[in-house]
């Protein structure tokens, strides 16, 4: 017979089961900060301590800047505001892109330097809030923080340990700053609500001090073959991308557009109907949803797909979702919508991102992200001004907004069928190589796998040309 001793506790089963579980998060955590060796984990630090600074940074800075004032008050603000995003990149273009022109080894300083910035604003925010140092404080921030993505691109290849998958690995960063966005944010509320506004901005100036100090181990870029062009004399730096990066980067910047597009279009919905905060913040963070999963995706997506499919995945995402909240529109199929469009950029980027990684060398490849930056925060702009300058109705929006990306859908797909010569790509084109580029041509008299006959003979290549009726004349 069992005594009552002998049955299992409870408290202590559920103890255990606890423990095992954190046990496994804790293993899986440090997978995913070790999946690249010692140089992708101090990245990957970085990455925790930049985003949780931001986040932060705009916990304290919320206000009354959209839902608190007229619609019609709103679109001014909303105008300024988007003056405000894309004023950094003004800045960052020609100073940035000159600055890793003349230096473009120097991306780890620039990553350290940048951090250094945001604490000592973030210090600054805390102490002069209400005064005139506001804005222009928060403009030094909004243009550091660019300049720290734009480094951290940069620097990824030279950290990885070995050849790795870049898509997966800036998959692995991007969910990793998710993570770290998410865990900050309860301690951004819990501050504002015990200090103030200071509060948030003081954790956030800790935070970019820690991200500079573990930034200061990082490696510099190894230096290539590749001669490095003398800097133009002009204010803008110019770099020539492949062919296939080329294409990725404007189809990835229409995706960036819609998102602009989709999300002021949505929150001056929301806005005309009175619908109460929380809704809207139900679909920002659908998005931020929609974002994280296509982290998680992007390393399963690499192994199947290469980077120009999964721009073209995006962009189909993106039709099909703004054609779908069109016919059901309303708060679910809003959040819908929201997540959708999160997943396409974030799909289009990690693969435009890892296209770019592989196909620059390091010299060039600070100035490239400068550029691509530069032009996604200004098709986000541009379209997100549309629905802030012309007030449409949903419905006719996201039809716009999905006959869009279908029409760029089409076109880029066109254009990866027809190879730079203009004519159609058919069985006898080379199969691409990595990065887009075409694979070299096999030499017809080198030995094959168990024979030394040509490509033909072997069966290797194609067939010979007909003869006979079927010939061509």
């Amino acid at each position: 017979m069992t005594s009552p001793n002998d049955l299992p506790d409870d408290g202590t089963a559920l103890s255990r089961a606890g423990r095992a579980g954190a046990r496994r998060a804790s293993a899986r955590v440090r997978a995913l900060f070790e999946a690249g060796g010692r140089g992708f984990r101090d990245l990957a630090l970085v990455q925790v301590g930049s985003t949780a600074a931001d986040t932060l940074v705009a916990i304290g800075l919320a206000g009354t800047l959209f839902f608190g004032v007229p619609s019609a008050e709103a679109r001014g603000n909303v105008a300024l505001y988007l003056l405000l995003t894309v004023a950094p990149f003004s800045l960052i273009g020609p100073v940035l892109g000159r600055m890793l022109h003349r230096s473009p080894l120097a991306i780890r300083s620039i990553l350290v330097f940048s951090a250094l910035g945001r604490a000592g604003l973030a210090g600054l925010l805390v102490v002069r809030l209400d005064g005139w140092i506001l804005f222009p404080a928060a403009f030094g921030l909004l243009v550091l923080s660019r300049v720290y993505a734009i480094s951290r691109h940069a620097l990824l290849p030279a950290v990885l340990d070995g050849s790795r998958a870049l898509v997966a690995a800036n998959g692995r960063l991007a969910w990793i700053g998710t993570l770290a966005g998410g865990a900050a944010a309860p301690f951004g509320l819990l501050a504002i609500w015990l200090v103030g506004p200071g509060g948030p901005l003081a954790l956030a100036a800790l935070a970019a001090l820690a991200t500079a100090l573990v930034g200061s181990r990082l490696p510099d870029p190894e230096p290539t073959d590749v001669p490095v062009e003398p800097a133009p004399r002009g204010l803008f730096t110019r770099v020539h991308l492949p062919r296939p990066a080329r294409m990725a980067q404007i189809a990835t910047a229409v995706v960036r557009l819609l998102n602009g597009f989709l999300l002021l279009l949505l929150a001056f919905a929301f806005h005309a109907e009175d619908a109460p905060l929380m809704d809207f913040g139900a679909v920002l963070g659908a998005a931020g949803v929609g974002f994280a999963l296509a982290s998680l995706a992007s390393r399963r997506l690499e192994r199947r797909l290469r980077e120009e499919p999964m721009v073209v995945a995006a962009l189909a995402v993106e039709a099909a979702a703004a054609f779908s909240a069109g016919q059901w529109f309303g708060l679910p199929a809003a959040a819908a919508l929201a997540a959708a469009a999160g997943f396409a950029w974030g799909t289009a980027k990690l693969a435009f991102d890892g296209l770019l990684q592989s196909s620059v060398p390091a010299e060039r490849r600070g100035t490239a992200f400068t550029r691509s930056e530069t032009l996604f925060a200004l098709a986000w702009v541009a379209g997100a001004i549309w629905p802030t300058a012309i007030p449409l109705p949903t419905g006719l929006g996201l039809a716009l907004a999905g006959f869009v990306a279908l029409s760029a859908q089409i076109v880029y797909v066109g254009a990866l069928l027809v190879p730079p010569g203009g004519h159609p790509m058919d069985d006898d084109a080379p199969a691409p190589g990595p990065a887009g580029h075409p694979a070299p041509a096999a030499d017809p008299g080198s030995p094959g796998d168990g024979g030394t006959g040509t490509a033909q003979e072997t069966g290797q290549g194609p067939p010979p040309p007909p003869t006979g009726r079927g010939a061509p004349g």
